[in-house]
């Protein structure tokens, strides 16, 4: 008699119907936020800050005029965490980049102010030195093997002299229209509004549904692996809650001079990010070198050419920055970019980044960029003085390093 063989059961994880999304999950979210305490920490804590700062401000700080400047101030700090978060995730730091945002500024400058190129023009050749300084940089990192914390500290120091030469250790000014649109103008009245501009808030809407979209994406494939997720009400809760404060946030920008340009180009490099970091090869390399290099070498990925695109993609980044930045002062300094590195890097620790690499988001990064940038808002309009606002500024890094740490230590004792 012979026996047939029981079916091999299928490895690969089927595709869930849509219904299933709609019964999974759990509505325990004591046990939710514990779980996921790195990410969601920081959502909590910027929602308090906002909420602090609203209060103590009778509002101000979420007028229309004040939530515009918020965009316009700190836009180039939240460009540059976008590629010090991808950075460090991989286990390094770039130091040098508040030095190369003044560099390309100046370079820049020079061709559009002092040689009358166009703008657009000064913009390219600030975007090649970008590139170019971020070849240089992940060149010594990724194949000599000189650690990234000392190749960027050198870098810091030569690019600021670089800058200096380039400037001739003179301001230059102005750019002028439409070099300056950039940081600094508007798109308002496409669509009509009154009293509002009604293509903000189209742009908010859209915003909210792809959000939305991306979330229900992602909620099936997490049930389709057998992750934990939380009940559908709690979904959707968490839905409408972000699709509200987008919304407010949307509307105030209509009330005041509409969307701001540098807002499309930040949400434009966001998404992009955020698709690269969590959806492509490249970005799922650079968590594994990040959280384990010897694994990573051993499954086959090529370290050393992800470390020098890594670095390449930062310099790119800070190029942008640095036009974002002289557009914004309508000139270049010697002396622009000084601590800029150390805002980006604080953006990213406060966003949930580990100090060990590994662990980190975009997404953490901008909300760890705005936790800041509401406090140092706040503290101008409350008049708090500039080295009280040092103080409180890194006693919040220390604290969101400290709760790394803490997390890590819970989760070792609990297995």
């Amino acid at each position: 008699m012979t026996r047939t063989a029981p079916p091999e059961a299928d490895p690969t994880p089927k595709e869930p119907a849509p219904t299933a999304a709609l019964h999974a999950g759990t509505s325990d979210l004591r046990a939710l936020v514990t779980r996921n305490l790195r990410t969601s920490g920081i959502y909590v804590a910027f929602v308090a800050i906002v909420a602090l700062f609203a209060f103590l401000t009778d509002g101000v700080s979420l007028s229309p005029g004040n939530i515009t400047n918020i965009v316009l101030q700190y836009s180039y700090i939240l460009v540059l965490a976008i590629g010090m978060v991808l950075v460090i995730i991989a286990g390094h730091i770039d130091l040098s980049v508040g030095s190369v945002v003044a560099l390309t500024g100046a370079v820049s400058a020079v061709l559009v102010i002092q040689r009358d190129y166009p703008w657009w023009v000064g913009m390219l050749a600030a975007l090649a030195v970008g590139l170019a300084v971020g070849a240089w940089q992940g060149f010594w990192v990724a194949y000599v093997g000189i650690p990234a914390f000392i190749v960027t500290l050198a870098g810091m120091l030569v690019f600021r002299g670089l800058t200096l030469q380039v400037l001739d250790n003179i301001s230059l000014s102005p750019f002028g229209e439409p070099y300056t649109d950039v940081a600094s103008g508007f798109l308002n009245g496409l669509l009509g509004g009154n009293g509002y501009d009604a293509f903000t808030l189209l742009i908010g809407a859209v915003a909210v549904a792809g959000y939305a979209v991306s979330g229900f994406r992602t909620r099936l494939a997490r049930i389709r692996y057998a992750q934990p997720v939380e009940s559908f009400p709690l979904f959707v809760a968490r839905v409408v809650a972000v699709g509200a404060v987008v919304m407010y946030f949307a509307w105030q920008l209509a009330h005041a001079r509409g969307l701001p340009i540098v807002l499309i180009i930040l949400g434009v490099l966001i998404i992009t990010y955020a698709v690269i970091s969590n959806r492509t090869v490249f970005g799922r390399q650079i968590y594994a070198i990040g959280g384990n290099l010897a694994a990573a070498q051993l499954s086959g990925v090529k370290v050393k050419v992800v470390n020098f695109w890594i670095f390449v993609n930062m310099g790119f980044l800070a190029a942008v920055a640095g036009i974002i930045y002289s557009s914004r002062s309508n000139g270049a300094q010697p002396s622009a970019g000084n601590m800029f590195e150390l805002d980006a890097i604080a953006a990213v620790f406060i966003g949930g980044a580990a100090v060990t690499g590994g662990v980190g988001t975009v997404v953490g990064a901008m909300v760890g960029g705005l936790l800041v940038a509401v406090m140092s808002n706040g503290m101008q309009l409350m008049g708090v003085e500039q080295q009280v606002q040092s103080i409180v500024k890194g006693l919040v890094l220390l604290l969101a390093v400290a709760f790394d740490v803490y997390n890590k230590r819970r989760a070792g004792t609990s297995r």
